[in-house]
Order: C-alpha cells, then structure tokens, then sequence
C-alpha cells in the first residue's frame, strides 16, 4: 500500500499540481479512506520523500549490479547515470520543482543526497573490502553524488531544458578532465 499511495500521490502531483491535489484526492485515487492514509504518511510532503528516499537503495543495488567493471568513481558515475536514463523524465521534474518548494522538502532532498553517498560508499566497501581503501572510497562516493547534486541544480536553473542525464554526464566528463590533466 505504501508504494501504491506514492505513486498515486506522484500521478496526481503530476496531473493536477502539488498544491492543488489534496489528501481526500490521494486517499480517493488510491481506493482507501482518509483515515487509512495516516497509516502510512502525515502529510503529502511525506509522499515525495518517500520517493527519494527510495533512491539511496537503488544507488546501492545498482553499484552492486555492476560490480568491479571500473573505477570506483567510474562505478558510481556508472550507476548514477543509469539511474538517471532510468528516470521518468515527468516525475524527475515534478519531484525536483517541488522540493523547492517548501523548507522541509528542501531540507529532505539534501538529506537524501547525503544518504545516497552513504549507500554509494558503503556499496563500494561490499566490493572493495580492504580497509585501506576505505577513505578513497568515502571520496570516490561523494564525489560522483556531488556530481548528480551539481546536475540537478543546473537543470533546474535551466528550466531542465535538457534530459538530466546529460547534466550529469557533463559533470562527470568535467570532473574527470580536471582530475587527470595538470
């Protein structure tokens, strides 16, 4: 029921905006009663958090799918692409603009970047066990996160006017370029 109601209330976002989709319409959509709704969020702004805290799992998985193929960075890079491509485009701008849009959203979309580099982190550490990588790998994480938050913040800033995908392609090609060349 709980990702039944997420992707109701994304739908719903979607079709008639955040503000003006209501809990009754959530709860109506979704085939439950009001009442039922509380069970599993308190508020609508849950339902978008919710959402993104799904991806710091996803990130995990999808690191682990992989496996040593590449760098560790290339790794992350990798996965979040994927990720990325993966994306309904539709729901990737609905949920961006709208966690602009109030404090708490705001505050919960960093956390879930700060999540996702810690799923990412610690996915790498599953495949590379040995201790003394273990500071590489925390860099390696955060930097191809960073890269993603860069991403979504430039799409935005440019009323995502391209796929984000390749938002976040640029930055790593970038990022890597300034890395390796003097």
């Amino acid at each position: 029921m709980y990702q039944h109601l997420t992707e109701t209330g994304l739908k719903l976002f979607s079709e008639k905006g955040f503000e003006a989709t209501t809990l009754d319409d959530i709860a109506s959509h979704a085939g439950i009663a009001r009442r039922t709704f509380f069970n599993y969020f308190s508020s609508k702004e849950e339902i978008i958090l919710a959402w993104q805290n799904g991806l710091p799992d996803a990130l995990y998985a999808e690191i682990l799918r992989r496996g040593k193929t590449v760098t560790p960075f290339g790794l992350v890079s990798e996965a979040l692409m994927t990720m990325t491509i993966n994306m309904s485009p539709d729901v990737a701008i609905l949920i961006a603009r709208i966690t602009q849009s109030t404090e708490q959203l705001r505050l919960g979309n960093q956390m879930k970047f700060l999540k996702m580099e810690e799923a990412a982190h610690a996915a790498l550490c599953v495949l590379w066990p040995e201790t003394e990588r273990v500071q590489a790998l925390k860099i390696a994480a955060m930097t191809g996160v960073g890269a993603m938050r860069i991403a979504v913040d430039t799409w935005l800033s440019e009323a995502c006017s391209k796929p984000l995908s390749q938002y976040l392609e640029s930055n790593i090609r970038s990022l890597q370029s300034t890395v390796t060349t003097s």
